[in-house]
């Protein structure tokens, strides 16, 4: 492994400064989820550059991409992703600019590897838009872009410490729509049937559902239309809400409970109403794959960096990720990386952390320590076999 090891760290090396000039050019131009034309510009035309063969689409999306690099047309075949879109208000307040140089990072390190036959197989990435919509790699997957081309996936997030084993959430979202009838509000309310009196007792029962459910589970909505005008009874109302749970059977659950809190209001008032869940199916939980974040984690423990005890990590929630749906069709992990700032994600003041020089040195490091992660696995047999086995075995 020395000279794998020694050519990964030289590779990531030697396009330093090409991934801090992609990481500013990313944040610096924030771009919503399906929009990422730059980003999406910037990264495939330096992956060809690189010698890549890029397909500038994927899964009928316009900004998704898929790069490869193959020395062989046998053996190991090993996926990274990037995600490059922003928030709207905040920008890059997930910190997508660091996540595309990470997944840049380390299938360069294993191009490397490979143009050196140091292994034989394939390395591909992923250009994966819309997570911030948690739609791109759902798409993906259902398309089967990635079952068809990798054996195993990894991919980093930037977080305000480092930590692996947090709980990424199963979601789903609903556009959640109530039908009455309009009427004058002083002269005749009593011909009316009151959209907005439905969707606030939905609403309400919703509120009451939180004490009755998990503590593990969210319920979080806004209202989208709330009428016209206080003088006219509201004929139509809507608005949308996520539901979250730690494992999608639970999910599956809550969902059904939260359709009954919107069907009881509809009746309770006499509107019909309509329940629109995401067109392209639910996120699921992510389910680690333990032999591939245990050799992440040995790296950088080597390099440094202190985790807390796996089951101290599992107390803590975090949100959710299309990246789930992969790690349930093929072994993948996806562990998180601190970059410096004692600082939530989703904020302005991570975004104006995620382009800072401590950042990258952060993102370069990770990325380092999982392009190792990943080639180690690849050329041993016993721990690829084992990662296949904990992947069989499922999430416990």
């Amino acid at each position: 492994m020395d000279a794998i090891e020694h050519t990964i760290t030289a590779a990531i090396q030697d396009i330093h400064a090409d991934l801090r000039a992609i990481s500013l050019k990313v944040h610096d131009d924030p771009e919503l989820a399906n929009h990422e034309f730059n980003a999406h510009a910037v990264l495939t035309d330096y992956l060809e550059e690189k010698g890549f063969t890029v397909e500038r689409t994927a899964a009928g999306l316009a900004t998704a991409f898929v790069a490869e690099f193959s020395n062989s047309s046998k053996g190991r075949r090993v996926g990274f992703c990037s995600e490059y879109d922003a928030l709207p208000g905040v920008g890059h307040g997930c910190g997508h600019n660091l996540i595309a140089i990470s997944g840049v990072a380390c299938a360069m390190a294993i191009k490397a590897l490979l143009e050196k036959n140091l292994i034989q197989g394939s390395v591909v990435l992923f250009g994966t838009p819309a997570e911030e919509h948690v739609e791109g790699k759902v798409i993906m997957v259902s398309k089967q872009v990635f079952q068809e081309r990798v054996d195993y996936a990894l991919m980093l997030h930037p977080y305000s410490f480092d930590i692996n084993y947090c709980q990424m959430l199963a979601m789903d979202v609903a556009q959640v729509e109530f039908f009455g009838k309009a009427a004058h509000a002083g002269m005749a309310p009593w011909k009316g049937i009151n959209a907005l009196d439905a969707f606030m007792q939905g609403w309400n029962n919703v509120s009451m559902l939180r004490q009755q459910t998990l503590t593990s589970n969210r319920i979080h909505g806004i209202i989208e239309q709330g009428g016209k005008s206080p003088n006219v009874i509201p004929d139509y109302v809507s608005g949308r809400f996520a539901a979250r749970a730690v494992k999608y059977n639970d999910l599956v659950v809550l969902k059904k409970k939260l359709e009954n809190c919107f069907q009881s209001a509809a009746e309770a008032t006499g509107c019909t109403y309509k329940i629109s869940w995401s067109p392209h199916g639910s996120v699921t939980d992510v389910f680690m794959n333990d032999t591939l974040t245990t050799a992440y984690r040995t790296y950088m423990e080597k390099e440094g960096v202190q985790f807390e005890p796996r089951v101290e990590e599992e107390k803590k929630l975090s949100g959710s990720t299309d990246f789930g749906n992969v790690t349930y069709v093929l072994p993948a992990t996806h562990p998180h990386f601190g970059i410096g700032i004692d600082a939530p994600i989703h904020s302005t003041a991570f975004a104006k952390a995620a382009r800072t020089e401590k950042a990258h040195e952060h993102v370069i490091r990770a990325a380092r320590c999982l392009a190792k992660a990943a080639a180690k696995v690849f050329v041993d047999d016993t721990l690829y076999a084992q990662m296949q086995a904990d992947f069989k075995k499922g999430k416990q």
